[in-house]
This record gives C-alpha cells, structure tokens and sequence, in this order.
C-alpha cells in the first residue's frame, strides 16, 4: 500500500524536542519582577519611616550633650546654689542630685511593695469584684496627668499637717502615685509568663500556695519584675510638675525627706531655664549673661545619662535573669 503524501511529508521532518515546564518548586521560589520591585518600595518605606523617627531623638541627644557639655565639670556636680545669685560664675546641682536620688528612692520604696503585691493578687488570687476593682483603678492611674498626682500628694499632707506643707516626703508619694501602675502592669505580665506546669508542680510536692508563689513564681520572674521597677523609676525620674507643687524649691542641700523643702534635677532645669538671661551692666566683668541657661543645658545632660544609666540597667538584669537555651 503507497503511502500517501503528507505522511511521507511528516515522516521525513525531525520531530521537535518538547521543552518541559518549570517545576511546582520554581514556581513558588522564583521571584517574579512585581514582588521585587514590591518588596524594595517597602524596605524603602520602612528605613525611611526609621530614619524620620531617629531624626528627632538623635538631634536632641546631640544638642544636650553640645550644649550641657560646655558647663558640666566635677565643680559642678560637687557643688549646690547657695550663695549664688545673678550673673555669678559659680553654682551647681549636687542638692538637686542630692534631692532626686532621696525623692527617687523614696518613691520605689513605696511603690515597689504596693505594685508587686498587688500584681500577685491580681494573677494568683484575684477571681472575684476585688480583683476587677484593682484592675480598673489601675488602668485609670496610668493615664493620669502627672500634675493630678502632685495635686493629690499635696491636698493629701495638707489635711494631715496643714496647708502649704512642702517637703521631699510629700514628692515621693506622688511619684510613688505614677509608679505604682506600671509596676503593677509589668509585673504582672512577667507573672503571667511562669509557666503553669512549675505552680502545679509545686502544689503536687505539698507546697502551700504561699510557699509557692514565693518561692516559685517570684523566683522565676525576678528578672523581668526588676527590669519593670527599673524602667518604672526611668519614667518617674524626669518629672516636674509633680515636684514643683509637693517639694518646691531651695539653693541648699536638705537630706531629710520629712523637714523642709528639696531641689530636684526636673525642677532645677526648669527654674534656671525660666530665669532666662541675666541683665549685666558694662561694668559687671564677672556677669554672665547666658549662665542660668548653661546651668540649665548641663542639669539636662546629667538627668538624660542618670535615665540612660537606668535603662541600662534595667537591660542587663534582664539579661542576667534571662532564662538559658536548652533549659
């Protein structure tokens, strides 16, 4: 039988190799140009919006540091105001060191215990009304004005001693005021994080409730419950408002926190830079003009490393209680 012509035709071409398609695998991995070009807009987007938020706080670290520079010396951090008035070369802010730590300090005494306490309340026993209650005032006092909370310190000693009352006692209750609810609130997030099975654990071997929570939970979020109070007495040390109505304002040094009135860093920036320049006459060859704001600048620069030491601080308890890999 002939064949006919168009199989002949066909028979005499060479068949085309067949290309085979890309893989499930490609697929998926192979960048296509669209999401390349997507993916770079956004890292544009993203280190730009970095970049503008950097901007603000890298300028105004570098300004206290160019500007406080100038005036901090040892003679000044050794040294208080007294005696020192107008234009005079002289004067420091070791009261006001002096008066912050104490004030501080006092404060975290206070608000340390309230705060933990209340935290283990709220996550190991808090089931009921009490329990809500906590937490409603809690969520209340973290958004108070600060002010609000020198206020109450100060109405608060003015019906106890009488009106006009001013003294380094009546400042830390109302920083202890601001301070409380962030610890309760990291505290009590670091609580939350131990995990269940250490607390069942623990009452399985007989272990009161009590006896647990000391021993246990506590132990185990030591490190985080640190670095809360730490970042709690960071927040609470740059306040002003609070000050200048419950501690007020002196030129010496007073170290007795129930007698008298006490210089705080916050409160001394703010009086010197409030006090402006310093009108000299020609013939006044020891006045400085600008020596209230210098005086100013540098206190800035002192309270900004005095936050930094703190933060600091606070990382490396955290990295020193951080639980190891593996564990």
């Amino acid at each position: 039988m002939a064949a006919t012509p168009g199989l002949a035709e066909a028979a005499g071409r060479a068949v085309a190799p067949v290309r085979p398609g890309p893989t499930t695998w490609e697929l998926l991995t192979r960048p296509d140009r669209r999401r390349r070009a997507v993916d770079r807009a956004m890292r544009v987007v993203v280190t730009g919006a970095f970049a503008v938020a950097m901007v603000p706080l890298v300028s105004l670290v570098w300004i206290v540091v160019a500007r406080g520079a100038e005036r901090l010396s040892p003679y000044f951090l050794a040294v208080s105001m007294r005696g020192v008035h107008g234009g005079m070369d002289a004067g420091g802010i070791h009261h006001a060191i002096v008066g912050t730590l104490l004030v501080t300090g006092a404060a975290a005494l206070v608000a340390v215990p309230v705060g933990v306490l209340a935290a283990v309340h709220l996550v190991e026993y808090g089931r009921g009304p009490l329990a809500r209650a906590v937490t409603f005032f809690v969520d209340v006092m973290t958004g108070i004005p600060s002010i609000v909370a020198g206020l109450f310190a100060y109405a608060l000693f003015a019906l106890l001693l009488g009106p006009g009352v001013r003294m380094g006692a009546v400042g830390a209750v109302a920083l202890a005021v601001l301070m409380i609810p962030v610890v309760v609130r990291s505290t009590e997030e670091m609580l939350r994080l131990v995990p269940h099975e250490l607390r069942e654990a623990a009452l399985a071997l007989g272990v009161p409730h009590w006896r647990m929570v000391v021993k246990v939970v506590l132990r185990t979020a030591a490190g985080g419950i640190v670095t809360g109070v730490m970042l709690a007495v960071a927040r609470v040390v740059g306040e002003t408002a609070p000050l200048l109505v419950t501690v007020g304002v002196v030129d010496s040094i007073n170290r007795d926190l129930f007698e008298g009135r006490m210089m705080t860093l916050p409160v001394f920036i703010f009086r010197q830079y409030s006090q402006g320049l310093v009108p000299c006459r020609p013939d006044q060859l020891d006045c400085v003009p600008t020596v209230n704001l210098d005086r100013a600048w540098a206190a800035a620069l002192v309270l900004v490393v005095l936050v930094l030491l703190l933060n600091l601080l606070a990382r490396l308890v955290a990295r020193r209680f951080a639980p190891a890999a593996g564990r």
